[in-house]
């Protein structure tokens, strides 16, 4: 096994949900500091190939190498991976009841090692700074969302996953999301974004990588797939 020079890749990569065979064969690369918005239809295999790389679903369930900042993800179990500093911030976003902000976010960091201070996470979260001591699963889905990015970034991430981001949130709060994820953005953390509103993925985006059946039918700028109706339409559906 050999690592590739780029900060992420991944080459053949499968994985199986029960008897579906999902990721079909998926490869790709990611310099450090981009962000690219893996794209495609429901059931195109999105979350399976974040869930593969996040090293949530059983061994005998994938196959392929995964390689971050020269070490082999494909070799680890989940704790190992986010060890590692692989963030991610799944669709249900898995806030912990009968926890306040505070301690949610404090319980990120019982182990080593350690990302942004929560003093750090509140100057760039000030909402939540404001629901510290709320229970966290009383607060707005958009506040919940906050608190599940903020939590990933409360560890040391090398490679951000977010998976519907924009899930189920009101317009007015989607641009807040937005406003988050781009100053994230700023701050050059190597990111997955996956999102069925890929306009708004595209728009905070440098690549796009589109998934169809399992496998990489696109990989390109996201200005070509703005650019490109014929592509969003045959791919998207938009």
């Amino acid at each position: 096994m050999t690592a590739s020079k780029a900060y992420f890749s991944c080459s053949n990569m499968h994985s199986y949900y029960g008897e579906s065979y999902i990721v079909q064969g998926v490869g790709f690369e990611i310099q450090k500091g981009e962000i690219v918005a893996l794209l495609g239809r429901n059931g195109a295999g999105k979350t399976s190939t974040l869930r593969s790389i996040a090293r949530l679903d059983a061994p005998h369930l994938q196959r392929g190498e995964i390689w971050l900042d020269g070490q082999p993800l494909h070799t680890m179990s989940a704790y190992q991976a986010s060890r590692l500093g692989v963030g991610l911030v799944p669709e249900d976003r898995r806030i912990i009841p009968s926890l306040t902000v505070e301690e949610n976010l404090q319980l990120a960091q019982i182990e080593k090692p350690i990302g942004w201070s929560i003093e750090r996470i509140y100057e760039h979260f000030p909402r939540l700074a404001e629901r510290r001591k709320q229970e966290a699963v009383t607060m707005s889905g958009g506040e919940q969302q906050m608190l599940a990015v903020a939590r990933a970034l409360a560890r040391d991430v090398k490679l951000l996953l977010l998976d519907e981001p924009y899930e189920g949130l009101a317009p007015v709060i989607v641009r807040e999301i937005e406003k988050i994820l781009e100053e994230i953005k700023t701050l050059g953390f190597t990111t997955i974004i996956v999102e069925q509103n890929a306009i708004a993925a595209l728009h905070l985006s440098d690549r796009a990588l589109i998934l169809d059946m399992g496998e990489i039918v696109f990989d390109g700028t996201a200005k070509e797939v703005i650019d490109n109706a014929e592509l969003r339409q045959q791919y998207l559906a938009i």
